[in-house]
């Protein structure tokens, strides 16, 4: 499958998914990042905002302020995708294809930090399918230090998912049901 039709088919399957059994999988994907080593040990994280049926990353948003660690969510900048701090729900707001973002007022450095990785489709090699633009790829090639954890629904994973030379496969993914490293 090319991955245009790879995200067609994922977009409508979770249309079908219920908001209760996004929010319990989300829920059980979110309890085993927090009890992973890279979570434990991290002192910053940086995840993307859940949007449009994504698994949700409340729950990691919420034990990290209440473990002291410091968040910071990504904002598009151009054709660019840059972090900055957020210390509430206040700190975002709708922005790129109304996804939530940051004010762009206080940039994170933390090279080390837990990326959270978001995606359409992955495949038990951890490739992954975003949604075209290659932000996370451009990002993670010129930020290599950062431990990489993606998470995504059971109904996300796919047989096949085509790869690039460019594209970079997260350390870990995770589902309500598994986790598989490379």
């Amino acid at each position: 499958m090319e991955k245009k039709e790879i995200r067609k088919l994922v977009f409508a399957r979770r249309k079908e998914m219920s908001q209760q059994e996004l929010e319990e999988k989300s829920k059980k994907i979110c309890e085993t990042v927090i009890g992973m080593k890279e979570f434990r040990e991290a002192s910053a994280i940086y995840v993307y905002m859940d949007y449009n049926g994504e698994a949700m990353t409340g729950d990691l948003i919420r034990e990290a302020w209440k473990q002291g660690k410091k968040v910071a969510a990504p904002k598009v900048e151009g054709s660019e995708m840059s972090y900055y701090y957020i210390s509430s729900y206040e700190d975002v707001k709708p922005g790129y294809f109304s996804i939530p973002e940051p004010e762009p007022v206080n940039p994170a450095c933390d090279e080390d930090a837990l990326l959270i990785v978001p995606g359409v489709a992955f495949d038990d090699m951890r490739h992954r399918c975003g949604y075209g633009k290659g932000f996370y790829d451009r990002y993670l090639s010129s930020h290599r230090e950062h431990p990489t954890i993606a998470i995504a629904l059971e109904m996300q994973m796919m047989e096949e998912v085509p790869s690039d030379v460019h594209d970079i496969c997260p350390m870990y993914l995770v589902t309500e049901d598994r986790v598989i490293s490379g």
